[in-house]
């Protein structure tokens, strides 16, 4: 009877099954794949799925009232992943997968992805900088936004900048923000990463610097009308998540005087039980004027590594916010909580 009652409300609902704080996903098989989610590490540690009745299983997290939450199917034999054909909503992982997601009863979007209407857009454009001594490849491509003034603005270069645009929807919540008031108007310079050497450049790299100073500024400079770095030192921004979080806080260690503002989620600060480079230039080297912000979700394998992070910086004098999300580490999840920090770095 319950089971029966568990497939039929599956089926009319869809997965998850969700009971206060508590989400069920049901799958209908003879056999069962495992269950993958941030909670887990992901692939890394998958977990098995709990037998209902001959033909029915389910896996039940408890999660916050207001939680994102992605997770998939997965046969770690095979390597597989398996679609849920209780749930079509998916997201790309920005690696090799789709994953399945889910908001909790008083989780939703951002409402800052949709643009107001009636309002001033910037303009995006797209251009391709020389770059082959300093990236695994001859051109990278830089996408420019320049917010509708006419005014000198501060810039904000952005790791990961592709999907910082598509799937962060950034210029549409910058473009929201300006209009509401609540950041002043911000140039971005949305840099792609290299790919499959995306690690190499965003693990504490001087040579992805070099592409800043030598590249992308210029490039920044002959195309939007931005503040004088010189009269206003330390006036620029740099976001990341992930590798590119820990990638910004590095930038801003090294490069102070232009980069003052640092936007990390989700930063990646110990790779390999190892510490990373920005952590010992924190611990070791002299306190540079910057103003950071930090978020980070509650269900994914980072939040520790992001409260060491927190904990050292306030150790050592830092300017820092930081924030803990009901999300996991993925782009919806830094999408919906970006706008936080460029209220408090632009604001």
């Amino acid at each position: 009877m319950y089971t029966d009652s568990l497939l039929e409300r599956a089926r009319r609902e869809g997965n998850p099954l969700i009971n206060g704080d508590t989400a069920t996903f049901v799958w209908q098989g003879k056999t069962a794949p495992k269950f993958i989610e941030d909670l887990h590490g992901w692939e890394e540690n998958p977990q098995p799925l709990q037998r209902v009745s001959p033909d029915l299983w389910s896996a039940t997290v408890t999660l916050p009232a207001d939680a994102y939450f992605e997770y998939g199917f997965y046969d770690p034999e095979t390597k597989t992943r398996y679609p849920d054909p209780l749930n079509p909503r998916r997201a790309w992982n920005g690696i090799n997968a789709h994953n399945h997601y889910c908001y909790m009863p008083e989780g939703r979007p951002t409402p800052l992805v949709r643009l107001e209407k009636g309002i001033d857009q910037g303009t995006v454009t797209r251009h391709e900088v020389q770059s082959e001594l300093l990236t695994a490849s001859k051109k990278r491509t830089v996408y420019l936004y320049g917010p509708p003034t006419e005014k000198p603005v501060p810039l904000l270069v952005v790791y990961d900048g592709l999907d910082y645009l598509r799937r962060g929807k950034l210029t549409v919540i910058v473009d929201n923000l300006i209009a509401q008031k609540r950041i002043r108007p911000v140039a971005l310079a949305m840099l792609h990463n290299g790919g499959r050497v995306r690690f190499v450049e965003y693990g504490c790299s001087d040579v992805t610097l070099a592409l800043l100073v030598e590249t992308v500024l210029p490039l920044a400079r002959q195309h939007l009308k931005l503040v004088d770095i010189k009269k206003h030192p330390g006036s620029y921004g740099v976001l990341g998540a992930s590798m590119g979080g820990v990638m910004a806080l590095y930038t801003g260690l090294r490069l102070p005087e232009i980069f003052g503002r640092v936007l990390s989620q989700s930063g990646a600060f110990t790779l390999w039980e190892r510490p990373s480079v920005a952590v010992e230039l924190v611990q070791h080297a002299p306190r540079p004027e910057l103003d950071i912000w930090m978020d980070v979700g509650r269900l994914e394998w980072l939040l520790e590594d992001n409260r060491m992070m927190h904990a050292l910086l306030q150790e050592k004098g830092y300017r820092v916010t930081y924030r803990e999300a009901n999300g996991g580490h993925n782009f919806t999840s830094w999408r919906d909580d970006v706008w936080r920090g460029l209220e408090a770095q632009f604001g």
